[in-house]
């Protein structure tokens, strides 16, 4: 039997005074922003380990040790990303799963080459451009629970399909072998945590709504109680039936009927009020899935490289443009902190306005991906940017040919990207690396389980906007993907890799990374103080959303130059945090630091293969 063990449930996360002063104020004395912090001199806990021989940081800890496992008995990062993924499945059902889908960055480091898949789940054949619009009201179905609550919310999954992609391209197992751990943590169980149960009941109505997720996450009528043992058998044979015949058995077949059969003929409990509009999903859409392999986006930052995801997310172009109009710019702590959290917040909001304006999905759009990413076009972002005074939001977008300093107009529309999701990072004992965030979209996805099958199926074309605008870059169309802000990145110092890192948590998911390398790069943190320092996510609104501590430490600080912080939370989640992200970096002879979060979604689980002693 697989040890298992659940992490506590911490709605919201409270930094000590301790730390925040000691990761955020006291760095007068931080070092050179490329200089190597410390990688030793400290024991190994839950969310921070040091060592060598590989690493692997994830939100659970079963993940990762599965994950480790993999590394320990030989083989690479993408073997143990991918079981590290799979496992997730099993232990996080309401983040990821075979219901889904994203984006997988991989740095192969005997070719010294960064390659990407793009699994992004796409919207079916027959969709069309109204099917958002309730035919009754001729008007949007409400979006919190009916919509995200819908066969027309689900779109065609992708992750089995990276799965195999990464095996084969990078890997050195089998799709059978990399996943039977999974199988066996299906098959025996985890223990529940409050983490598990408080998702559950946060969802119970949209579970309630639909018998066989009933069966499965509401047994009695309640979520599973703390501390007794959550199997699912349905889930084990599945993984089963794929690990012996491969992708085939998910894309096509019994279990591709089923999928298509639930989605576009929901059963719904009679009792329910939901109005769970069918979809068009069919055997055929599955059956046409495919992958992208797509070249990463990069932009120079301090001397360093930074790799990410290219359209149809839009985690890449973000990170990367915010980045570029930040290298105008000399940052760091003490006297410069608060100048330099403005000059993020203002970055940051810039480069939002030109992901709406611009990001699409490439097969459909012309999305001006080298534009974005240049340093010409960062520049003239940047002398928009009143370094004493927050300009009012929302700021225009960029206008990608004229004069400098030139905008264009654009409507701003409201993000519906929700802030489930899960993130993964890997090092190998060769220095090749895999960064690879998943997802069904929010908590629960579309809270539809595939009858018999063990898994929920995802909401993810609610990422598209929802009412159709033959001028929005993300409007919705047969075989589309929608934009996503899933930014899985692998950051390299002279052709090494230097960092890797990732989060969920739906739009937040840009600003978290982009500020864990602010803090890491700019402000003199060490990785797990990165991590763990309050974060704020301005993504072109009136206002900022912070974590309690961000608004604590900060808001007489930045209250000069005109920002408005509030506390950050929304109507898919009561708690407060920004991201859970995942992150490993690399230092001197092969030294690693894999740090997961210490308390935000409970805490995260993060292994190396030898650890420092």
């Amino acid at each position: 039997m697989l040890a298992t063990h659940r992490r506590p449930r911490r709605i919201a996360f409270g930094l000590s005074a301790a730390l925040v002063s000691g990761a955020l104020l006291a760095v007068s004395s931080a070092p050179p922003s490329n200089a190597e912090a410390p990688i030793s001199g400290g024991t190994s806990s839950g969310a921070t380990a040091y060592g060598s021989g590989g690493a692997v940081s994830s939100v659970d800890a079963s993940a990762s040790r599965i994950g480790l496992e993999v590394l320990r008995k030989g083989g690479n990062a993408a073997d143990a990303a991918v079981a590290t993924a799979s496992a997730l499945g099993v232990s996080e059902p309401y983040s990821a799963g075979i219901g889904g889908g994203g984006y997988f960055v991989y740095y192969d480091a005997k070719r010294h080459k960064v390659s990407t898949i793009d699994g992004r789940e796409t919207a079916p054949a027959g969709i069309t451009r109204d099917a958002f619009i309730d035919p009754a009201t001729g008007k949007p179905y409400k979006f919190t629970p009916e919509l995200v609550s819908s066969g027309v919310a689900v779109g065609v999954p992708g992750t089995v399909a990276t799965w195999q992609s990464a095996l084969e391209r990078f890997g050195t197992r089998s799709l059978a072998r990399t996943i039977e751990p999974s199988v066996e943590l299906a098959r025996e169980g985890f223990v529940v945590d409050a983490t598990f149960r408080n998702q559950t009941l946060d969802n119970a109505k949209r579970f309630a709504a639909f018998p066989d997720s009933a069966r499965l996450f509401l047994p009695n009528g309640d979520a599973p109680q703390i501390g007794t043992r959550f199997r699912n058998p349905d889930l084990a044979s599945t993984l089963s039936r794929i690990a012996q015949q491969g992708p085939d058995a998910f894309y096509r077949g019994a279990l591709a009927e089923d999928i298509a059969d639930v989605v576009q003929h929901p059963v719904k409990d009679p009792a329910s009020t939901l109005p769970v509009p069918p979809g068009s999903l069919s055997t055929r859409d599955l059956a046409a899935y495919r992958v992208r392999h797509q070249d990463p986006t990069k932009v120079s930052y301090r001397g360093l490289s930074v790799y990410g995801m290219a359209p149809s997310s839009s985690g890449g172009t973000t990170v990367g443009e915010a980045l570029n109009i930040l290298e105008n710019y000399r940052l760091g702590s003490g006297s410069k902190l608060a100048r330099s959290l403005h000059l993020y917040l203002e970055a940051s909001a810039r480069a939002f306005a030109d992901r709406g304006a611009y990001v699409g999905d490439p097969a459909y759009v012309d999305v001006p991906t080298k534009t974005l990413l240049s340093q010409k076009f960062a520049d003239s972002r940047a002398c928009t940017i009143d370094p004493a005074q927050a300009a009012p939001k929302p700021v225009a977008a960029g206008a990608l040919a004229g004069s400098r300093c030139a905008t264009t107009k654009h409507t701003e529309k409201a993000d519906t990207e929700n802030v489930s999701t899960t993130h993964l990072s890997v090092v190998d004992r060769w220095g090749n690396a895999a960064a690879y965030t998943l997802t069904i979209e929010q908590t629960g996805g579309s809270a539809m389980t595939v009858p018999g099958r063990g898994f929920l199926l995802n909401n993810e074309l609610t990422d598209f906007t929802a009412v159709y605008d033959p001028q929005d870059p993300n409007r919705i169309a047969p075989g589309k993907r929608p934009r996503s802000s899933m930014s899985p990145t692998i950051v390299l110092d002279k052709g090494r890799v230097r960092y890797v890192l990732g989060s969920p948590g739906g739009a937040t998911i840009i600003t978290t990374v982009l500020q864990i390398l602010l803090n890491r790069v700019d402000l003199g943190m060490t990785l797990p103080e990165a991590v763990a320092a309050p974060r704020a996510s301005q993504r072109n609104a009136v206002t900022t959303p912070a974590e309690p501590e961000f608004i604590s430490a900060y808001q007489d600080l930045l209250a000069p130059f005109g920002h408005k912080l509030v506390p950050s939370g929304d109507q898919f989640t009561s708690a407060a945090e920004i991201g859970a992200a995942a992150t490993i970096e690399v230092g001197r002879r092969g030294q690693l630091i894999a740090v997961a979060e210490p308390k935000r979604r409970g805490g995260g689980s993060a292994l190396v293969v030898r650890p420092n002693r």
